[in-house]
């Protein structure tokens, strides 16, 4: 089972802090967090700040591990984080560009081995019609599931996922986090994953933590950490909280919140 906690956690850019004050109590193993928030709130930096790829001040804690005194090789095999950008169009094939991310964190793994977990993996994501095909040649959406791939095939105890399904539609996305869901239950893991759907992350995470400038306006269950409150105070927007007639919570946006009707309130870019 994988723990990870957050202790007084302040990350900053240069002299401008980005988020600060950061407290969160382990998870429970086998979870799927969701990580919300308008643009520019510093939902990439947190999940790069947990991959070990910035400074920071605080404490985050690996199943009682201090991250930044982990080894490189250490980090990853332990945490795997995919960002936002996707995989370079190359003239690599998906099967090379996954054999590769696996064999580049698993050298005590058989090359038989190696193989038998990409194959697997090409059946859980439903890709194996790709294996083949150049990266040059795919569409911006089969981009992603190879970049996915790669994370999985590593199978790390914590993924940490930045809009994994932007370039995906409904169904890709249903089936992406669906079998991230799996993977996590079956091993005792955990996925933060970074999602601006809000609904998609009600619906498929079993916690939500919501960034609001400068830090964490609420985290918990999705019933408690998203209210009409939360709503206005992270996106200026007005809403309710409704529950679909298999019992899951959902979102209705009503408009517009009153300090967001101003276009000049509205942030510019990402």
């Amino acid at each position: 089972m994988t723990r990870l906690h957050i202790r007084d956690l302040v990350i900053a850019h240069g002299k401008k802090t980005i988020l600060s004050e950061i407290t969160l109590k382990s998870f429970a193993p086998g979870s799927v967090v969701g990580v919300l928030g308008p643009n520019g709130v510093g939902k990439s930096s947190f999940l790069r700040t947990l991959a070990g790829l910035a400074k920071y001040d605080g404490s985050i804690t690996y199943d009682g591990a201090e991250n930044r005194k982990l080894s490189h090789n250490e980090r990853a095999r332990k945490v795997a984080y995919l960002p936002q950008t996707l995989p370079q169009p190359t003239n690599l094939v998906a099967y090379e560009a996954i054999i590769s991310a696996c064999r580049a964190v698993r050298p005590d793994l058989m090359r038989s081995d190696v193989e038998q977990l990409t194959e697997r993996v090409f059946e859980r994501l439903n890709i194996s019609h790709i294996a083949l095909q150049p990266l040059s040649r795919m569409s911006g959406g089969q981009r992603q599931m190879v970049g996915l791939a790669q994370i999985i095939v590593r199978e790390p105890d914590i993924m940490l996922l930045d809009e994994p399904t932007s370039a995906l539609d409904l169904r890709w996305q249903l089936g992406v986090l669906d079998v991230v869901k799996n993977l996590v239950k079956d091993k005792q893991g955990l996925a933060l994953i970074a999602l601006h759907d809000i609904n998609l992350a009600m619906r498929h995470c079993d916690h939500l933590i919501l960034f609001g400038e400068g830090g964490v306006l609420s985290h918990g269950s999705p019933e408690t950490a998203m209210t009409p409150e939360m709503l206005m105070r992270a996106y200026q927007v007005e809403g309710r909280i409704e529950t679909c007639s298999q019992g899951s919570p959902f979102i209705i946006v009503d408009g517009l919140g009153q300090s967001a009707s101003d276009p000049h309130s509205i942030p510019q870019g990402a």
